[in-house]
């Protein structure tokens, strides 16, 4: 079966290597602005799912993901901070303008809580910390936001892909590998929904405050 193959190369991954992707993956997305091509949610609910399953364990997982992203985060802000306005003409950037200069102006606004709110949309997750060393926001004020939103999007981010990963295994003990496998194409497609949903209301909320 295709699904239950893709499931058994997953698990076959060493730890240390899974742990290693997954905390590469999340730092690299504000530090190496790779959140464009992979969100780091991605990586997140992956690792999740790998702690039902008792190939990673869901507490240093989430500790790793929260470490990660705050460390990401930083250099980020120091690419920001020390490139400047030269970071924002990097080609990867060049069709976002208009969404940069809203994430710029809300920063402007916001303070601090921009920082914290970034961290649930992609784009301004990738983005957000470089903007924020660029407009010379203190150092102290972006760490507090910023550990404070690793650490509420890891924990959620972790506990959504575990607790999935732990109805399908528990679903597919009692009703049959099949009926599993329904519901939990129905569960993704339930969260990717929810991610589309939410973008469009962050989104939204974003264009209001602007």
């Amino acid at each position: 079966m295709v699904v239950e193959s893709v499931l058994d190369a997953i698990r076959s991954v060493p730890p240390a290597l899974a742990y290693a992707i997954i905390a590469l993956l999340t730092f690299g997305e504000a530090a190496f602005f790779a959140g464009f091509v992979l969100p780091g949610e991605t990586a997140v609910l992956l690792g999740g799912f790998l702690a039902s399953e008792g190939h990673l364990q869901i507490a240093a997982l989430i500790v790793l993901v929260v470490i990660s992203a705050v460390l990401g985060d930083t250099v980020g802000y120091e690419v920001g901070k020390h490139l400047g306005p030269r970071v924002l003409r990097l080609r990867v950037f060049q069709r976002h303008q208009g969404r940069l200069d809203q994430a710029q102006d809300v920063l402007r606004r916001r303070g601090g809580p921009a920082i914290f709110l970034a961290r649930w949309t992609a784009f301004f997750r990738a983005v957000m910390p470089g903007i924020a060393g660029l407009s010379h926001m203190r150092y102290r004020v972006f760490l507090v936001w910023n550990a404070l939103g690793a650490l509420a999007w890891g924990t959620t981010f972790c506990l959504v892909g575990y607790f999935a990963g732990a109805s399908y295994k528990k679903v597919a003990s009692t009703i049959g590998e099949g009926a599993a496998v329904v519901l939990a194409v129905l569960v993704i497609t339930g969260l990717l929904v929810w991610r589309v949903r939410h973008k469009r209301r962050e989104r939204d909320e974003l264009s209001a405050a602007a």
